[in-house]
């Protein structure tokens, strides 16, 4: 695996995540913020995977139900869920996720190439997979979250 596929050099920090109980990690680099579950405006014609949008110190942010976008269950609407605000190919998105699990730096040999299963989609989503004593943990990409944007004529 190369650098230039974008994946966390040893030492970097991950935030882990829960989704329909299973564990992924996000490089923290992305996070700017991890904040509460509050109530969204649906954004009309939007993919059913985007919530809605919200009201962040002034700036309207998309919130995605990132276990839903994964092709999971939809992620879980209770007093743990979280909504991790993150940098994701120049825009701000939020991201719904049942919970945050705990910072995880990468060692040696903790990343693994995911296994190829001949998805697109998969290889979209999955940057590798992280073994730990609790079990393996999916390395998530982001770049592929939001809806590609139209380009104006």
């Amino acid at each position: 695996m190369s650098e230039s596929q974008g994946l966390p050099a040893i030492g970097a920090e991950l935030v882990t995540v829960a989704i329909g109980g299973q564990q992924f990690a996000i490089d923290i680099m992305v996070v700017r913020e991890i904040r509460g579950w509050t109530a969204s405006t649906p954004l009309p014609h939007a993919p059913s995977y985007v919530l809605g949008m919200i009201n962040l110190r002034g700036a309207v942010l998309p919130v995605v139900d990132l276990g839903s976008r994964l092709g999971l269950s939809a992620a879980t609407r209770s007093s743990s869920s979280v909504v991790i605000v993150a940098h994701i190919d120049g825009r701000q998105v939020g991201l719904l996720v049942d919970e945050v699990c705990d910072i995880v730096v990468l060692a040696e040999n903790m990343l693994q190439p995911a296994p190829q299963v001949g998805s697109s989609q998969a290889e979209e989503f999955v940057q590798g997979v992280i073994t730990t004593d609790a079990g393996i943990v999916t390395l998530l990409t982001l770049g592929g979250v939001l809806p590609r944007v139209a380009e104006a004529a």
